[in-house]
């Protein structure tokens, strides 16, 4: 894995980190806004960012990822939110298809991996461009359906889930039970998450693993679980393992309504900035960022660039076309190593460094 300071020093002129309290404005009202500026791009591709929903962090500053992009080039920007419903996320895409006449540059994370497959062949029939995020089936590859099948991008989830679960278990002193808290069932990330942590529980046999629940990524189902979980092993709890920084946070006002945060180590993975800040204060022990405003703007980038024919999408490497992208660990070690470098700078990212951060091309399934 490339070490800290690598990261730091390769990233630190295009990270961008802007507080959520900026993203109100990425509701229904804000996105006909940027829609309403069609006269400005009129000659350009519609843009669209698909996610699951604009109240988790991760996905309100990959929304706002996709909203500096198009600015960025001016053209019409919408973001389609799925509220966790796969066939509201298909059939909202196969509207916007119709809309713009296939006329579109997309990147979607899909609410499940099945959904992938329906997404790109919409997209291929339409000949729309569509980037994809996180998720895909193993057997399905942006090749197969050139050009119009543009890219996927993940992050490997499976190391810096066990990397965050060492980091539990160090703070913890190497021993105790912990519980843990998993993303949608059939979702690839929560799967090499959760893979991840069962290496980390087969490397450590003093840690006992007290129970494991599915909080679909849900602040307040992981709050309702912690709860439970609380009654019920009290204080044989030493440890909480989230797949996402959002149940983290909900673990953590669990934990506070006993008054137990910051006594129970929580780790979470996503880096957002209340996750950062629950670091620094000592209620989370570590967390990492993907950056998600990078992940939503320079996928619909990588898209608009194909669909636009500024690049030949079929001549790029499969390392091009399917990879991983460079996560950066954030620890009750280095968080202010981090906030120095991430937070507390304001640099600007290069849209046009399409491949940049591609630390890998995707394993084969």
């Amino acid at each position: 894995m490339e070490s800290l300071g690598s990261i730091f020093e390769r990233a630190k002129l295009e990270r961008r980190r802007l507080l959520l309290t900026s993203l109100a404005g990425l509701g229904a009202a804000g996105m006909t806004g940027l829609a309403g500026r069609r006269a400005f791009g009129q000659d350009q591709p519609q843009l669209a960012n698909s996610l699951r929903s604009l109240t988790n962090p991760y996905h309100a500053s990959f929304a706002k990822g996709g909203e500096m992009f198009a600015q960025s080039v001016g053209a019409p920007y919408e973001v389609l939110v799925t509220e966790g419903n796969s066939e509201k996320g298909i059939a909202d895409v196969r509207a916007l298809l119709a809309k713009s006449g296939g006329n579109l540059a997309l990147c979607i994370d899909p609410n499940d991996t099945p959904d992938t497959r329906v997404i790109v062949e919409a997209c291929a029939k339409a000949g729309a461009s569509v980037v994809t995020i996180w998720n895909k089936p193993a057997d399905l590859h942006p090749w197969d359906f050139d050009p119009s099948y543009v890219a996927h991008i993940s992050f490997d989830g499976a190391p810096y889930g066990k990397q965050m679960a060492e980091t539990l278990i160090e703070k913890m002193g190497g021993s105790g039970g912990i519980v843990a808290l998993g993303g949608i069932f059939n979702n690839t990330p929560a799967i090499e998450r959760k893979q991840g942590l069962d290496e980390a529980l087969a490397a450590n046999p003093n840690v006992q693993l007290l129970d494991f629940q599915v909080a679909d990524w849900l602040e307040t189902k992981s709050f309702e679980i912690t709860q439970a979980w609380l009654t019920r092993f009290g204080s044989d709890i030493k440890g909480i393992w989230a797949a996402n920084d959002g149940m983290a946070l909900g673990a953590i006002e669990a934990l506070r309504a006993e008054g137990l945060a910051g006594e129970i180590p929580v780790t979470g993975i996503d880096g957002i900035r209340q996750a950062v800040d629950a670091v620094k204060s000592g209620e989370m022990v570590g967390t990492v960022d993907w950056d998600p405003i990078w992940v939503g703007g320079m996928g619909l980038s990588i898209a608009y660039h194909a669909h636009t024919k500024k690049i030949d999408i079929a001549k790029e490497p499969h390392l091009h076309r399917e990879f991983y992208g460079t996560g950066v660990p954030i620890t009750y070690k280095n968080v202010d190593e981090y906030i120095a470098n991430y937070i507390d700078k304001t640099p600007t990212i290069d849209w046009n460094d399409l491949w940049g951060r591609v630390s890998g091309q995707i394993r084969a399934g």
